[in-house]
């Protein structure tokens, strides 16, 4: 185990310090940014508008060793195609620095990969190997390149591609807005994770780097997350926006138009999710092959979930458009066709069911919060439609705005005043949060109070939220799940909306308290031992973490100036 680790401040290095009985190693690790080099030629994967900086495609480590002797060692083996392809490895060098990996009889399966150090490499079948004993004061690197920008050569070339990737990250968080408060460094992490989830050549988010990390060990609750889900992206973007961070929006949004635009110009149908290239088709396949995190099977890549129907994927992307755009007073002539679009579909669908913002694998039901965010389409949609002029659009939209309002008021609120999962049911679900985000209903309303407080004290284990009861929800799934991160930060943001602020404050704290050494966040945590489960770091997470500690902040700050104004009455 490492004895310390941490980011480098404003940045996306990773320093890890090692202590041996005989001596102390400082690691750092990151990805390569550099300054825009496509000069000769133009890229061949950015649609979206370069910036100052862009990737070099490397991995790069350092090494110094502060204190005594240490023995060091270095294994790099490449998994092409998920482990069930062999690796072809030669040297490359003039002697023993530098060597590539290709896919053994298939070379164009995966990248070519080039192992570049100041070690000495040895190939031993599919792993390259190096090793030394390094004494105080000395220093290594190695780096693992897939493109065609040379690799450092020296440590002091590495030193500096180093000092380039954190001085490019610090350009980018300058740009924000963070409050002068203790939980400033939580909000600035939470962004830059969020910004290093964006693939900067389409300006699609990615809603975890990893596949299949589980949400209980053992268990099948494992999922691949490494594509751009319509839902979490656009719930991001809110994020960064609170924190004045507008221009992965205008990214976002034009793939987003472009994943809707088939190859002849013709409009194709928003779907949950795409590849980060804007792929359509994401089939779910098990990987036999591999046992899985701790033993935990199956192993999957790609998700079935982008052929589902989920109806708040609309309301979603409609809500995050309206909010980077209102302060413009002016809608996007080049956006119009494919919001006007998501809209029509929301008209055409809001009363069937659905399979939830949750993904169920069970069968569709009239879920709630899916009405709900029909709802926010509707609504956001009339508001954008007035900024583009077009009143009567507007007009009509409000109308079937207000006709789903009364339908949820009506079916999806039990006798005790409480808003349930599904129409006609007796569940809750956190999902029912968005009611208070998203303003379906204002916070003061007895039954937005019965619903946050009924989940705060009923659906929670050791204060920490669960998505829903797995023994009472037909999700299609065996099994339990950790409770769900982004909905106890959600809890603090309707619990601050309620005027519960010492509530929100105090479990806002113990979640703050619970993130991994780096500050990041998986999509679960295990409420009896604080165990993070699930895919990591998790977007969805990080958005609620920024929504719900701005809350807190701008809250306190108001009871401080005497503005701050509960909600009335307790909603018991």
């Amino acid at each position: 185990m490492p004895a310390a680790r941490r980011y480098l401040p404003g940045g996306m290095i990773v320093e890890t310090t090692w202590q041996t009985e005989t001596g102390w190693l400082i690691v750092r690790d990151a990805l390569v940014l550099g300054r825009w080099h496509n000069n000769m030629e133009r890229s061949k994967t950015h649609r979206r508008t370069p910036m100052d900086w862009d990737a070099e495609h490397m991995l790069l480590r350092t090494v110094k060793c502060v204190s005594g002797t240490v023995e060091f060692e270095m294994s790099c083996e490449p998994a092409f195609d998920y482990y069930r392809k062999p690796v072809h490895w030669e040297y490359t060098g003039r002697v023993y620095e530098q060597a590539t990996a290709t896919c053994k009889g298939d070379p164009d399966l995966g990248p070519t990969l080039t192992l570049t150090t100041d070690l000495r490499i040895g190939l031993e079948g599919r792993e390259a190997r190096a090793r030394t004993r390094m004494r105080d004061g000395d220093r290594v690197f190695v780096a693992l390149t897939w493109s065609e920008l040379p690799p450092p050569t020296t440590y002091d070339e590495a030193a500096q591609k180093m000092d380039t990737t954190i001085d490019c990250w610090r350009q980018w968080i300058t740009l924000g807005d963070f409050p002068d408060h203790p939980w400033r460094n939580y909000l600035q992490r939470s962004a830059l994770t969020l910004k290093g989830l964006t693939y900067a050549p389409t300006g699609a988010l990615l809603a975890a780097p990893t596949t299949s990390l589980p949400e209980t060990l053992g268990g099948e609750r494992n999922w691949d997350y490494r594509y751009t889900w319509v839902r979490d992206s656009s719930f991001a973007l809110w994020g960064l926006y609170t924190l004045g961070l507008d221009r992965e929006a205008n990214d976002f949004f034009a793939f987003l138009d472009d994943a809707t635009t088939g190859a002849n110009g013709d409009a194709l149908p928003l779907q949950v999710l795409y590849g980060i290239g804007g792929e359509r088709r994401i089939t779910e396949e098990i990987l036999h092959n591999l046992t899985g995190y701790d033993d935990s099977r199956p192993v999957r890549i790609g998700n079935d979930a982008y052929d589902q129907d989920q109806h708040d994927i609309w309301g979603t992307m409609l809500d995050t458009v309206y909010l980077h755009v209102k302060s413009r007073q002016q809608v996007p002539e080049s956006l119009w066709p494919m919001l006007e679009r998501t809209v029509q579909a929301a008209i055409k669908h809001w009363r069937e069911p659905d399979r939830g913002i949750w993904e169920v694998r069970g069968e569709p039901q009239q879920f709630t919060a899916s009405k709900v965010m029909c709802w926010v389409a509707l609504d956001r949609g009339a508001r954008l439609a007035q900024l583009n002029g077009k009143r009567g659009q507007a007009a009509e939209w409000f109308k079937i705005a207000d006709e789903i309002r009364d339908n949820v008021l009506e079916h999806g609120v039990d006798a005790n005043g409480v808003f349930t999962q599904v129409y006609g049911g007796d569940s809750l679900d956190a999902s029912l949060l968005l009611i208070v985000l998203t303003r379906f209903l204002p916070p003061d309303d007895p039954r937005v109070i019965r619903t946050v407080l009924a989940i705060a004290d009923n659906l929670t284990v050791n204060g920490l939220v669960l998505r829903y009861d797995t023994s009472t929800t037909d999700d299609g799934l065996h099994g339990e799940e950790g409770t769900f991160t982004i909905c106890s930060f959600w809890l603090v943001s309707c619990l601050v909306e309620i005027g519960e602020l010492e509530r929100a404050t105090h479990l806002c704290e113990r979640l703050l308290g619970l993130a991994s050494p780096l500050r990041l966040y998986a999509e679960e945590i295990d409420p009896r031992t604080g165990r993070h489960l699930g895919n990591f770091p998790q977007a969805f997470t990080h958005l609620a973490l920024i929504n719900a500690v701005t809350h807190v902040i701008r809250a306190e700050d108001s009871r401080e100036a005497g503005q701050f104004q509960p909600a009335h009455g307790n909603g018991r």
